[in-house]
């Protein structure tokens, strides 16, 4: 049974100073994650950049990801497309190349037609062809959508539709998803700066960007909130809210690739059109991460 009960980085897919895909740096950070207490990995998300990978690059990742993950480590591939089709073909040559779930994003082309029952029609039909455990992801800042509700509900009557990943950050959204939706479907959050409040209204993990960072701390905050050590878990959410919102809000991608390599990862380049971040970003970034690792009583 899938096992979204934990921290799961969005992994970075590393490129070359080429634009080149880099395997061998992805299965060094997967290597090392392993070496965590990390429930388990997504691949090809949005911190992924996904968007900017083909669908041979795209097999390659999870395979190279699956190649490094114990069994009992799940691992998720994004999956998600414009048209059903295509997404039904990105489903099934993930599980083919190790994927255990898929995430999936909302469709975000003609967005004025992304109806609620545009939503259900898409993302059952995907369920009804994935050979693996689907997730929906909704995250409507950067798809430009928002799933209602009443179509999750709907959705969540599945048997291949397990949970979702929501990542808004809006904790009253997760809580109406949480609450309207059966215990079997399970809500993962991917806001590292709401993580704690998130796990309080019942979401039962996350996929945030921190973790590609700085796994640890991102496990502490879950291992504290889940043993009802509220105190705890919430200082541990302060001490690493600062580097959460560089590494995602302030400086996106490129910044959560330099923080990876000032953290010992190998963060790689972005792809093109994404830039590589500049000196004062990295010097920033660097300034954020050691005042984490000196903030008391930090786990």
């Amino acid at each position: 049974m899938l096992n979204l009960h934990g921290i799961f980085p969005p992994v970075a897919t590393p490129f070359t100073e080429r634009g080149d895909l880099d395997l061998d740096a992805l299965q060094f950070n997967a290597h090392r994650w392993m070496q965590t207490r990390l429930r388990g990995l997504v691949v090809l998300g949005t911190n992924g950049e996904a968007a900017y990978l083909d669908g041979d690059e795209s097999e390659a990742v999870v395979a190279a990801a699956r190649a490094c993950m114990p069994a009992d480590r799940t691992l998720v591939a994004g999956t998600g497309h414009d048209a059903t089709r295509q997404t039904i073909r990105a489903c099934e040559r993930a599980a083919k190349a190790g994927a255990d779930a898929v995430l999936v994003r909302t469709p975000g082309a003609f967005k004025g037609l992304m109806t609620g029952e545009a939503f259900v029609r898409h993302f059952r039909a995907v369920a009804d062809a994935s050979p693996v455990p689907v997730l929906l992801y909704n995250f409507a800042n950067n798809f430009g959508v928002n799933m209602p509700t009443s179509a999750i509900v709907a959705l969540a009557e599945h048997p291949n539709i397990v949970g979702m990943k929501e990542s808004g950050g809006d904790i009253s959204q997760i809580n109406e998803q949480v609450g309207a939706t059966p215990a079997r479907f399970e809500v993962v959050v991917g806001s590292a700066p709401s993580l704690y409040a998130s796990l309080c209204v019942g979401a039962v993990g996350g996929v945030v960007a921190l973790a590609n960072v700085a796994p640890d701390a991102c496990v502490a905050l879950y291992d504290h909130a889940v043993a009802g050590r509220h105190a705890e878990a919430l200082a541990q959410q302060r001490a690493i809210t600062p580097l959460a919102v560089a590494v995602t809000g302030k400086h996106g991608v490129p910044g959560l690739k330099a923080a990876m390599t000032l953290a010992g990862y190998r963060g790689g380049f972005p792809r093109s059109p994404l830039a590589p971040a500049p000196q004062a970003v990295v010097d920033d970034l660097r300034a954020t991460i050691d005042r984490l690792h000196a903030a008391p009583g930090l786990a």
